[in-house]
């Protein structure tokens, strides 16, 4: 991808494993806001999480990286990536509603 270092992007990640029950979703809140992305995280299904986030290039690495590797006692068995156009729409980043 040829972006630069502050040009926006948006990226949609759902994992898989055990990632309920363990604070995911506390974890990925409490990261993207330290490293301030704009988004969203909500639990699907009983095994799947997944997230929104918008970004600088540096700033959505860092929040793949940190969805992947979850909470300590989280366990990821499947990591989908994909990269979605920037909306510019997202404000703070909060935990959504269950599906």
């Amino acid at each position: 991808m040829g972006t630069t270092q502050h040009e926006k992007l948006r990226v949609h990640i759902w994992v898989k494993g055990r990632v309920q029950g363990v604070g995911f979703r506390s974890h990925v809140e409490y990261n993207a806001l330290q490293i301030g992305v704009f988004g969203w995280v909500r639990n699907i299904g009983s095994d799947t999480v997944e997230a929104v986030a918008e970004g600088t290039k540096f700033q959505i690495d860092e929040f793949i990286q940190v969805v992947k590797q979850g909470p300590r006692v989280s366990r990821i068995d499947e990591a989908k990536v994909e990269y979605e156009q920037p909306t510019g729409m997202l404000e703070g980043f909060t935990v959504k509603r269950s599906m």
